[in-house]
């Protein structure tokens, strides 16, 4: 039986549990993982009521949806699958670039619903805005999948406020997942009132920071070879130790309630709307069962605005250049 309550996003009807499970990890970024185990958290994850799993074709690529097939399997009624389309491979597999053109909104669709071995994607986002599609092209293909059956709801990911406002505008979205937490607040000046004037929902990915705010890394050395967060800006040198010193502050918030750091991470972003669904990311049971008690925080208002000025302190970009060149702001 479920433990976890749901909320919604956007006006569309799409319900999820309260805080949902980002699966790159298993598969990509983070250094190796053990597919058991992560076909075990998942299966942890739909016991207690956390049904909303992110995926994506990039991470692997294709691997992650390969893996969440196999771990939905004969489950698919628990489980409100997340996917996301918006770039170009080369035969290796290695991405050559931003592609949302109509003809790949299509494709990937009919791609991962055979990965992920369902016939409907419930929440299909573009991965990153493309700059050489207008938005309306892209997200009237994702309309025509709504149409044909094939999937449920619209997301887009990392957008900014005009293509937000234009995408709305040719199909309801009902979800934007961007990057937002205790230590990465960019959202806020412009793209939340936006949100909430359109009535979209918040997924937020990285709720812990990349995992700095569990309180766990101490070093440099504790990130494994192939860790994608060693050529991670905030994790580079100084940046590194100022921010470790923000995650003491975090551990005396965590101590007054018997609590872990990375639980208080996610109840403080619970606390900032029932529009707002995190979902961290872990490759192991524990941690799994310790985030889903979250939402049964319930932090003082004097804890809440200390936690709330902490992301002045954070120290570096949120990504290599590259990457913030992919950000649509």
């Amino acid at each position: 039986m479920g433990i976890i309550n749901t909320r919604k996003l956007g006006n569309q009807g799409l319900t999820t549990s309260a805080i949902g499970l980002g699966c790159m990890g298993m598969s990509f970024a983070y250094g190796s993982a053990d597919e058991g185990e992560a076909i075990r958290v998942i299966h942890r994850a739909l016991e207690l009521g956390v049904n909303f799993l992110d995926t994506a074709e990039r991470y692997g690529p294709y691997k992650n949806e390969e893996l969440i097939g196999k771990a939905i399997k004969g489950k698919r009624d628990k489980a409100v699958i997340a996917t996301k389309f918006g770039f170009s491979y080369d035969t290796a597999g290695k991405s050559t670039g931003l592609d949302s053109s109509p003809k790949t909104v299509k494709r990937v669709a009919e791609a991962s619903m055979k990965r992920l071995g369902i016939d409907v994607i419930d929440l299909y986002y573009q991965h990153r805005v493309d700059p050489n599609v207008p938005i309306e092209e892209t997200v009237g293909a994702m309309a025509e999948l709504v149409k044909e059956g094939k999937v449920r709801y619209l997301g887009l990911s990392e957008a900014g406020e005009q293509t937000i406002r234009k995408a709305h505008a040719v199909h309801p979205i009902s979800a934007l997942q961007s990057e937002y937490s205790l230590w990465e607040r960019n959202l806020e000046p412009v793209i939340m009132p936006v949100l909430r004037e359109l009535k979209i929902g918040l997924v937020a990915y990285c709720p812990i920071g990349r995992g700095i705010l569990t309180g766990e890394i101490k070093s440099f050395d504790d990130l494994p070879e192939g860790d994608y967060r060693r050529s991670d800006p905030r994790y580079q040198g100084e940046n590194f130790n100022r921010n470790l010193l923000l995650v003491d502050e975090v551990n005396e918030v965590a101590d007054r309630y018997g609590a872990t750091p990375a639980q208080v991470a996610i109840a403080w972003l619970l606390h900032q709307g029932i529009d707002i669904v995190p979902i961290p990311g872990t490759k192991h049971v524990r941690y799994l069962e310790e985030n889903t008690v979250s939402f049964r925080l319930d932090l003082e208002d004097e804890d809440l605005a200390a936690l709330s000025g902490l992301a002045l302190k954070t120290a570096g970009e949120r990504y290599e250049q590259p990457l913030l060149a992919q950000i649509d702001r």
